[in-house]
């Protein structure tokens, strides 16, 4: 530990070329230690390679059990299933063409059938849907309870061998899993995530007694829980598991909720359980019972499943024969994920010596750290690390566990690779949080592959975010010259949307007001990236350019959400600074971090996914979340500043030591503004944009 420690941190000429800031020695093991932990250098630092992973889209359909619901909803009646429902708002079919849209590679199904012969003990049969019915014909139907059905379709990302799910293990278990596992389980480079899960779900615990009390668990504390399981992965994750030997059904959502699931609790209209990562579109041959008084469809179908992990122990049938379904939610344990949950910051409220020490520093690491960076030979002594340094690592960090491209499925053989190659795409407006996931972005893909940065506009050339765009794309191209950056440009007229707008009213279900309606248009149409892009015309003298149409193939997009909500970038984050000061501005982050799950991601999620891409929240990193939350929120942002200064100021740092001067300025602005379609919609459903202020458009619900 004599040497000089090196924080290789790229160059954006060139990712294969570090430029490098030196570290003086540590003083102490301590500092060396935690720095070490900082950067994640377990061996092969911030060049580690992930496992193989596949994005799915997932359902199951619970029939012909008594759903008992008292312990999360008390005084609930339990409605008397049925096996068959007479007209079902949404049949098996209609989930899994919604499925496909997410994952088109593959599509699977397994049943659980559930009965006993006379006797209290619960059996089950493990069939395909085609064996179900048979069995069901053929007199089995007598001792035949309840019936579980799997749907699991694939979008394959990365790996050696595709994956189709559901999976089902020599136990009799069965998976159906949407997600992403960086950390809390150990992955060889050429695992596959859902995998090595399976694997680890079935060495867990199956007594009922293990997590409330260990004692007396036969296996003690050498075997996890399925919860505590779950609470250790880090990474976005849906999942669905039946665990055969305790004949308990686990479901769950992330502690975040940053991949989809939604829920119907059963109803005397329909009382199946299900849960699917999208809502259907309605038959269109159906008539409905679920009408409300106006005639409109019912928009209470769905919900949004909480964050968390659920259970349903199955019991023997009950005095009136049906099979019963105790659901419970349990605990989080992991102490790290809780302190995360909780987002309790501990330094809130400042000094008048604090304010003065960090708008000193912010000049001074300004015109240091940006003079190190940019000088070819430059080297900067510096400790401990700024604190925009260590946001700066932790998001290098986060976007490499996003992008690293171990292995690539792909449906050809590589020879047969087409030379234009784009896997990873950005959300792109030109705003200081796409544009630092592009440079990042930059940093940690081989430099051969180009990347597409697709912008959506409902107002051509003029709506800001294209001008933006446009602008950024060129200081992307400054700072890295070498790199093939390709701004796709997602042209769009809201009035010739009839079709796009009904698919996506359903597809940001259970939201219903118009706010949501333009956020999702906007992330849908930017997804499909079919727009166009600018190129060189061959032969021409001088800069000559035309717009050729492009559609993006990439299957994996970056998005800049949980910026805003953890860096204070809403404007009602400055509002509630002025009338509650610091204190105020914590608890407004706080409850927006807290409820991310339900007002955004979910939404956003299933736009995205039903273009078969696979939305990645880099700004949502355990690891991202806990550095900013270490960090004094008078650092994170100063609200006495103007908008484009103060908001997000440690962002704004950040873009600085990224050569990002001109993004680090812009102020925030919203994708249905930034893109227009606000403007658009307020003409088209209110008649102007002051009928729609005077009826508070954003949060009327939408006329269906």
């Amino acid at each position: 530990m004599g040497k000089n420690l090196e924080i290789r941190m790229s160059n954006m000429e060139t990712p294969m070329s570090y430029k490098v800031l030196t570290v003086k020695r540590m003083q102490n093991q301590a500092q060396r230690r935690e720095l070490y932990s900082m950067l994640s250098m377990n061996g092969t630092g911030l060049q580690r390679k992930y496992a193989s992973i596949e994005m799915c889209g997932i359902a199951l359909i619970v029939s012909g059990i008594k759903i008992d619901l008292s312990l999360l909803i008390p005084n609930f009646t339990s409605p008397c299933p049925q096996f068959s429902q007479n007209r079902p708002l949404f049949s098996e079919d209609n989930i899994k063409e919604a499925l496909q849209r997410r994952g088109p590679d593959s599509l699977g199904t397994r049943n659980i059938l559930l009965h006993h012969p006379k006797i209290g003990k619960v059996y089950s049969t493990l069939s395909s849907s085609t064996e179900n019915e048979g069995a069901v014909e053929n007199g089995f139907g007598n001792e035949f309870f309840g019936k579980l059905q799997f749907i699991g379709a694939t979008l394959q990302l990365r790996g050696v061998n595709p994956v189709v799910q559901p999976l089902v293990d020599a136990s009799g278990n069965v998976l159906i899993y949407n997600g992403e596992i960086f950390g809390g389980i150990h992955l060889n480079s050429d695992s596959n995530d859902t995998e090595i899960l399976m694997q680890s779900m079935e060495q867990c615990c199956s007594c009922i007694s293990h997590q409330s009390n260990r004692s007396s668990c036969p296996s003690g504390a050498r075997i996890n829980s399925i919860p505590e399981l779950l609470s250790r992965i880090k990474g976005p994750w849906t999942l669905v598991y039946w665990q055969d030997s305790s004949k308990t059904l686990w479901f769950g959502r992330d502690a975040f909720g940053r991949r989809s699931l939604l829920v119907h609790w059963p109803t005397p209209d329909d009382s199946r359980l299900l849960l699917s990562s999208v809502s259907p579109s309605p038959s269109s041959h159906q008539s409905y019972d679920f009408d409300d008084e106006e005639g409109n469809l019912d928009l209470n179908f769905w919900e949004e499943l909480s964050c968390g992990v659920y259970s349903v122990s199955l019991d023997a049938p009950d005095m009136d024969g049906y099979l019963i379904g105790k659901v419970q939610k349990h605990e989080w344990t992991d102490s790290d994920l809780k302190e995360l949950i909780t987002w309790e910051r501990t330094a809130v409220q400042p000094k008048p010596e604090d304010l003065r020490a960090s708008r000193g520093k912010v000049s001074i690491r300004q015109k240091d750290t940006l003079s190190a960076l940019s000088s070819e030979l430059g080297s900067l002594q510096i400790t401990p690390l700024t604190t925009s340094q260590k946001v700066l690592i932790a998001l290098r960090e986060s976007v490499m566990r996003r992008t690293t491209l171990y292995k690539i499925y792909k449906a050809f053989p590589i020879d047969h690779r087409q030379e234009r190659y784009a896997p990873v795409a950005v959300l792109f407006s030109g705003g200081l949080d796409s544009m630092i996931i592009a440079a990042l972005l930059h940093q940690c893909i081989d430099p051969e592959y180009e990347i597409d940065l697709l912008n959506v506009s409902f107002d051509g050339e003029s709506a800001p975010d294209r001008i933006s765009a446009r602008a950024g794309m060129k200081e992307l191209k400054k700072n890295a010259p070498l790199r093939r950056w390709n701004l796709i440009e997602i042209d769009a007229d809201l009035l010739k949307l009839t079709c796009e707008t009904k698919r996506v009213t359903s597809l940001i279900t259970p939201a219903k007001t118009y706010m949501d309606l333009n956020i999702g248009l906007a992330l849908w149409l930017a997804a499909g990236g079919d727009g166009w892009l600018s190129e060189a015309m061959s032969g021409a003298e001088g800069a000559q350019y035309q717009r050729v149409k492009y559609k993006s193939d990439a299957r994996i997009l970056l998005v800049g959400s949980g910026a805003d909500e953890q860096c204070a970038g809403y404007g009602r984050h400055r509002t509630k600074y002025r009338n509650g000061s610091w204190l105020g501005l914590h608890e407004e982050m706080k409850l927006d971090m807290q409820r991310i799950w339900k007002r955004n991601l979910g939404r956003d999620d299933r736009c995205i996914a039903d273009n078969a891409k696979e939305a990645r929240f880099p700004f949502l990193d355990e690891d991202v979340i806990r550095i900013l939350l270490d960090i004094p929120l008078w650092e994170i942002a100063d609200l006495n500043q103007p908008s484009g200064t103060g908001d997000k100021k440690i962002l704004r740092e950040v873009a600085r030591l990224l050569g990002l001067n001109e993004a680090a300025i812009l102020p925030k602005r919203a994708i249905q503004f930034g893109s227009r379609i606000a403007r658009e919609s307020n003409r088209q459903n209110f008649g102007s944009n002051r009928s729609a202020n005077q009826a508070s458009a954003g949060s009327a619900v939408i006329h269906r």
